[in-house]
């Protein structure tokens, strides 16, 4: 713990207003930003993961570049008509990535940035070598699943499809169904449907008779290893495939998975202080208070209860998210509301407080939420932006700049500050679903 004192968050004040010409405005900004992270990603670091973006550098994840960067980066090019730049990344998708390597790669990681995005590219461009580069990767990927319960393991080698690393969470192996379920309907190979759909299975079958689950479990046998719950970092996004996989897919058993499942999340980790409302932890079997942590990663859940039609607890919870992002101009990445201090104060860019600005405004058409997030955008350039493109942050309360880019700030940071304020006919939610990475996924009708 930093010890770290803070003023006690203030409730945020909307003493402005961001009308359809400052939004179009602010619109233009965001893609000539995400031009400058991109632009310095193509300098300093092309046919590599990703950006070192204080020295100039690239980096890769494994010993060979997967093309992390470029794969993300795609479907928010073409979402803004960078018509000329989504066309160069495509190619060297196309004619450079191949997963016909030795590498232990992590499932999880490489399900959503990889083969979300390419399957999102594919169904924005048509392009038919992204749909045959996702079949073979999620192919390669399959063998994760290969074990006593269905759990995933947590590394595959995409060559030798072997699997390794027991000790899992709900997020890792919940997280899949989008992806692979749609893979499935757009190959019509049902298999990759049935595992990552029995994943999510197994994952709520192990709920606690309170309907919550622990942070993390061993894929081979199946038993809790920790039992905290909450709807942060390892839990996160299974809460968020549960609900998605319904509004994509119409799986009714996803559907009654999420409703026992947010009611035992809104009813033990949801936590009022002094008149604010804040989500912790407590133990998935006895429902007893552990801890008082909120962070960046948990900021995605207002935007999810919006979306699920919660719309007065999600407005509640992301005036908390905003209120800690404005304690120093940028959010830590977990901070104890009950002491008023940072537990830990990096910023790694991310996108998920932007995430739920943009679902709220987008289903309550509050003007409020658009000056919120010209708020956070204009913070997010003035602290992270550098000369070669965007970098985490160290420390929010210095505002020292770490050396990293990761590539969901081009998947994910920058495509949500773009939809909250380009035209709300960029993202049909009525067709379209987001992935955990912002990969918009497309209904895929049957063919008659």
């Amino acid at each position: 713990m930093l010890g770290i004192a803070a003023e006690k968050p203030a409730a945020p004040a909307v003493a402005q207003t961001v009308d359809d010409a400052e939004a179009a405005r602010l619109a233009a900004q965001v893609k000539t930003e995400f031009l400058h992270a991109w632009g310095g990603y193509k300098t300093h670091a092309w046919g590599h993961d990703a950006l070192k973006p204080l020295s100039k550098a690239s980096q890769d994840w494994y010993a060979q570049s997967l093309l992390m960067t470029p794969v993300d980066a795609l479907d928010t090019m073409v979402l803004m008509g960078l018509d000329e730049e989504a066309k160069g990344a495509r190619e060297l998708i196309a004619t450079q990535l191949s997963f016909d390597k030795d590498l232990d790669v992590k499932h999880f990681e490489v399900v959503i940035r990889l083969l979300g995005g390419l399957l999102s590219a594919y169904q924005l461009t048509g392009d038919e070598r992204l749909l045959k580069q996702a079949e073979d990767l999620g192919t390669r990927l399959l063998p994760a699943f290969d074990t006593p319960t269905g759990l995933p393991y947590v590394n595959v080698n995409l060559r030798t499809g072997k699997g390794q690393g027991v000790e899992s969470n709900p997020a890792e192996a919940g997280t899949l169904l989008l992806e692979y379920g749609t893979l499935s309907k757009l190959t019509g190979n049902p298999v990759f449907y049935e595992k990552a759909k029995r994943a999510l299975v197994e994952t709520y079958k192990r709920r606690s008779k309170l309907d919550l689950v622990g942070e993390r479990f061993d894929v081979v046998t199946g038993k809790w290893t920790n039992t905290s719950s909450h709807i942060g970092a390892r839990i996160d996004s299974y809460y968020e495939y549960l609900w998605k996989c319904w509004k994509l897919f119409d799986d009714k058993e996803c559907l009654a998975m999420w409703t026992p499942s947010v009611a035992a999340a809104n009813r033990y980790n949801a936590e009022e202080v002094d008149g604010a409302l804040w989500f912790g932890q407590v133990d998935m079997h006895t429902g007893k208070r552990t801890g008082h942590e909120y962070g960046a990663l948990d900021a995605f859940y207002p935007g999810l209860l919006a979306y699920s039609g919660d719309i007065d607890r999600a407005r509640r919870l992301q005036d908390s998210s905003f209120a800690m992002w404005n304690l120093h101009g940028i959010e830590p990445e977990a901070y104890d509301y009950r002491k008023r201090e940072i537990t830990s104060a990096g910023y790694p860019l991310r996108p998920e407080i932007v995430e739920s600005t943009w679902y709220l405004y987008r289903l309550t058409g509050d003007p409020q939420y658009r000056v919120m997030g010209k708020k956070l955008f204009e913070d997010f350039v003035r602290h992270c932006r550098t000369e070669a493109g965007y970098a985490a942050i160290e420390d929010v309360t210095t505002m020292k700049q770490a050396d990293d880019m990761e590539s969901f700030v081009l998947a994910e940071t920058f495509k949500y500050f773009y939809l909250l304020f380009a035209p709300p006919e960029t993202i049909d939610l009525e067709k379209v679903v987001l992935n955990t990475e912002a990969h918009p996924l497309r209904r895929v009708v049957p063919t008659p």
